[in-house]
């Protein structure tokens, strides 16, 4: 419409000038909410690339832009007040070694006054395998007719022969198990620390190999894992891509404080989520907004630092700096410092502070639709997941942040980098029940060496 025609219209036929602002005003409405679901599928699919690891430079994707850095850092060090740390002196001397000093180095002239300097070295002692051979016995019985064999516990297998019938011993492969998925060490470093530390080569193939032999004797502990979890009060989720046989894939993994699952599928949807967490789990289920998460279980949280990184990327797109937005952003502040002052509170002032959430998140999020896209496309994110949004004050001991998968995620993500996921999927199998049993075992401050050489010895059928 040019301005003449408008003119016009207003003073000849002012209802359809009415008419037409109207129909205008409905349409911009309508392109705003296209818009802000627009802006979400962008923000989820450059989420998706940052997981994958494409998209830009991934040297640092971490690194804080210069706005957010602090302008005062800390001083290097633990804070004031914590307790020191120091190696402290071993109980038991092996050797004591006395160094005389009887004339001077420089001149040579005659000492007869010394001062003896007391210091303590722990070192290492030059490491050579212990080869054994075993000999073992096998027949038929004359009465049942079954054959038997007799086993002893240096045996991670069943003899074999020619280059077969030399294997690692328990210890050996344990402690290969714990460079590879404890440590997290590349097969080719496992290789080098066993050769030149350990003085034990062994090839990358052969070591692959018994690896998958462990892993198939401790899968049962991995089942059991898996059970534990399921059963937990609360599981924080979280998934990044895998090559499985050259085939783009998914990694997903499974936390609380006392377990860490990991699982590598083909298929990154609902469906598979819940073959690990089935839908009637009765726990919540702590994740970021991808859509997958939706409606898998009753009770979910989602995860604020997804939410207030969405704000913070709205704010950033801005001209000037949104009110609203802000005000979006303080609501989700304040309900994280509500959740840490819970122990301090009496029930009233709980209730009292919880209904005052409840009313300011409905009374934002109403504000519907809101005039600009970023802050319509936050207010919808936040619409979707009104359910959720104070989940995590229900309860003590839930998260407000998915920090915790995320953590557990990060050295998966390191391996991929290195490693480039899984060429098979008995190596996947491997690597899920291996990597989950470790990061257990730290989590729970146990001994993956002792529980990797309990499970290493052969038992024949």
């Amino acid at each position: 419409w040019e301005r003449e025609a408008l003119e016009e219209l207003a003073r000849t036929r002012p209802s359809e000038l009415v008419e037409l602002i109207l129909q205008q005003r409905q349409m911009l409405a309508q392109q705003a909410r296209a818009m802000a679901v627009l802006e979400e599928r962008v923000g989820q699919l450059e989420e998706a690339l940052r997981q994958s690891g494409g998209g830009g430079s991934g040297a640092a994707p971490f690194r804080r832009e210069p706005q957010e850095r602090k302008t005062e850092r800390k001083r290097p060090g633990r804070a004031p007040g914590h307790r020191g740390e120091f190696r402290a002196a071993p109980e038991q001397i092996d050797r004591t070694i006395e160094v005389p000093l009887e004339q001077c180095p420089g001149c040579g002239g005659a000492l007869t006054q010394t001062t003896p300097l007391m210091q303590t070295i722990i070192e290492l002692p030059e490491v050579r395998p212990i080869v054994v051979r075993l000999i073992t016995q096998r027949a038929r019985c004359p009465h049942c007719a079954r054959r038997v064999q007799s086993s002893h516990p240096l045996q991670v297998s069943a003899a074999g022969r020619g280059v077969a019938g030399t294997q690692l011993g328990p210890r050996a492969l344990a402690s290969a198990a714990l460079l590879r998925h404890g440590v997290g060490l590349t097969l080719s470093s496992c290789c080098a620390v066993l050769d030149k530390l350990l003085a034990l080569p062994v090839s990358r193939g052969g070591l692959c190999q018994a690896l998958d032999r462990l892993a198939e004797r401790m899968s049962g502990r991995y089942e059991q894992l898996a059970g534990q979890l399921a059963q937990a009060p609360v599981v924080h989720a979280d998934e990044t891509s895998w090559w499985l046989q050259n085939q783009r894939s998914t990694l997903w993994v499974f936390a609380t404080p006392k377990h860490t699952l990991y699982r590598v599928v083909e298929h990154r949807d609902r469906a598979t989520l819940q073959e690990t967490i089935a839908p009637d789990y009765p726990g919540v289920l702590v994740s970021d907004c991808l859509s997958i998460y939706d409606e898998a279980t009753a009770r979910q949280h989602k995860c604020y630092a997804h939410h207030l990184k969405a704000i913070r990327l709205a704010q950033a797109s801005r001209a000037s700096p949104s009110g609203w937005l802000q005000r979006v952003e303080a609501l989700l502040k304040n309900a994280i410092a509500l959740g840490k002052e819970r122990a301090q509170l009496d029930p009233a002032q709980w209730a009292r502070r919880r209904r005052a959430l409840e009313l300011a998140a409905h009374a934002v999020l109403e504000e519907t639709p809101r005039p600009c896209v970023q802050e319509e496309a936050v207010r919808r994110r936040l619409w979707k997941q009104r359910d959720h949004l104070f989940v995590f004050l229900e309860e003590p001991g839930i998260d407000a942040t998915n920090n915790l998968a995320e953590r557990q995620l990060r050295p998966a993500v390191i391996r991929r980098k290195l490693s480039c996921g899984n060429k098979t999927r008995r190596g996947a199998r491997t690597f899920e029940v291996l990597t989950s049993l470790a990061a257990t075992c730290r989590q729970r401050k146990e001994d993956f060496l002792q529980m990797a050489l309990a499970s290493a010895p052969f038992q024949p059928a």
